[in-house]
């Protein structure tokens, strides 16, 4: 019975996708719309959708697991994560609509060159795609082992269903469609959070003064780490990395970024960044309440828990709290990974189009028939976006990983640090790099940031954290330094 259920539930979810990109995409289906959305986007719609386009399936399960071996020091990150967000508010945000940006990597053709622009944006395509599988790759795992595998569906069959799904809803309108979506999305996976927490709490016996009480005398309920530099969960290393993660997986970020370009004005666009950066701390909190109260549910029943932190709700969700839990976990976790994946393939494909291809989005700037043309191109290049999610999905299941999360931002901190140089770089600095070499600079900084990591773990016994992405931008910066020819005349 339990397969038909989690179907039945996640069957109706997608009609109610559907619904929703067939409203949306009567009006207009051009590339103005798809990677735009004519411009018309309402700051408050957005700021929602965002949330559910941040925190990802990934957060659902992974969060909660943490607990059990990091305590909640999550939190610490979590804190630097509002200061990152007030400077994409008020130094990037400013920048992209001074230069009436489509992509955000269009900065760096203004400031440094082809070459350099070309460079952002490939870093951007290889960061965001693999890292939205990956996300992507948890949520397909969980239904497999619930649903497909009952059923005898290999993981490519059930991994191919999923992005068809959201290619269908998401393939006229872009943007346009995704940012109600995601709306849609972040209200049902904050609702399933919270059903859950109350729903383990029933079954604990507790009301919210319990759940208050249970949380603050757990040992798990350490947030802070001040007194061990070598850890990765040292306060200062959690809380910059926290912030620098931010700025750059979220404000260097075309897929984070594309749902503010769509709002019209600049002050509207700040609104939105502040206040659902502000949302983030009592979410994560609670996520992380709910893996506390998962280690008390397990302790009381005498349940083994999974070797794998990920799994810890999965498990627990599926075979020890009744049908009204897991349908619930079902709609969150799917809804919470929907969203992040339905942004990143359509960031993927404007990215792609725009940056790499070089076509324009702004109407009336070309033909009709040069229109009608670059319309057909990218929905190729959407559908062969949503091949390449299958292709690395497969792949990040053959490789595995003990905790997803900690693989996204490690991943970041290789990726996203050449992002960090150039931007900030360019930003704060006079000097103007040699163009054509900007590319080695970029491959060069992270392959030595992989030879400062393991040496100092080597020689020194010290495991570099998430550290690694200020060290990344800062050799980045350096090197750009190295190839500058003169510096440029004051404004």
């Amino acid at each position: 019975m339990q397969p038909v259920f989690v179907l039945i539930v996640i069957g109706a979810y997608f009609g109610m996708l559907m619904l929703v990109s067939y409203l949306t995409s009567r009006k207009g289906t051009g590339n103005d719309a798809f990677f735009r959305a004519n411009k018309s986007s309402k700051w408050y719609v957005v700021a929602v959708a965002m949330i559910g386009t941040s925190i990802s399936g990934v957060t659902f399960v992974s969060v909660p697991g943490m607990v059990r071996g990091l305590d909640m020091t999550y939190m610490q990150m979590v804190f630097g994560f509002f200061f990152g967000y007030l400077v994409i508010a008020y130094v990037l945000l400013p920048l992209y609509y001074r230069l009436n940006l489509t992509t955000i990597y269009g900065y760096l053709d203004q400031r440094y060159g082809p070459k350099s622009y070309k460079t952002g944006a490939w870093f951007f395509l290889v960061s965001k795609i693999v890292g939205a599988a990956a996300r992507l790759y948890l949520v397909a795992f969980i239904l497999q082992t619930l649903v497909f595998d009952t059923w005898g569906v290999p993981f490519v069959a059930t991994v191919s269903g999923i992005i068809l799904v959201i290619w269908l809803y998401s393939h006229k309108s872009g943007i346009k469609t995704i940012i109600w979506t995601d709306w849609l999305q972040t209200i049902l996976f904050l609702t399933a959070l919270v059903m859950i927490v109350w729903q383990v709490a029933s079954q604990l016996g507790l009301g919210v003064g319990g759940i208050v009480e249970v949380v603050r005398e757990s040992t798990h309920s350490r947030i802070f780490v001040f007194d061990d530099w070598a850890s990765t969960q040292n306060f200062f290393k959690q809380f910059f990395s926290g912030m620098f993660i931010t700025i750059v997986m979220t404000g260097l970020d075309q897929d984070q970024m594309q749902k503010n370009l769509t709002i019209r004005t600049l002050k509207d666009a700040q609104k939105n960044v502040v206040s659902y950066g502000l949302a983030f701390a009592p979410i994560n909190f609670l996520f992380l309440c709910l893996g506390v109260l998962l280690l008390v549910f397990a302790s009381q029943n005498n349940i083994a828990l999974p070797e794998v932190s990920d799994n810890i709700l999965p498990v627990l969700a599926s075979e020890y709290m009744g049908p009204a839990v897991l349908g619930i976990f079902i709609v969150g976790v799917v809804a919470a990974a929907f969203s992040s994946a339905d942004s990143a393939l359509t960031a993927l494909t404007t990215s792609f189009c725009v940056d790499i291809l070089d076509m324009e989005a702004i109407p009336g700037t070309k033909e009709q028939e040069q229109e009608k043309r670059d319309v057909a191109t990218r929905r190729w290049v959407h559908i062969g976006m949503s091949v390449a999610f299958v292709l690395i999905i497969l792949l990040i299941e053959t490789i595995g990983s003990d905790s997803i999360i900690t693989a996204i931002y490690k991943l970041a901190s290789y990726t996203y640090g050449p992002l960090l140089g150039l931007y900030f770089f360019g930003l704060y600095s006079k000097v103007n790099p040699m163009d054509r070499l900007v590319p080695y600079v970029a491959i060069a900084a992270p392959v030595l940031c992989f030879l400062i990591e393991s040496s100092m773990l080597y020689f020194f016994d010290y495991q570099v954290g998430y550290e690694l992405l200020l060290m990344n931008g800062l050799i980045t910066g350096m090197g750009l330094w190295a190839i500058s020819k003169k510096k440029l005349p004051r404004a």
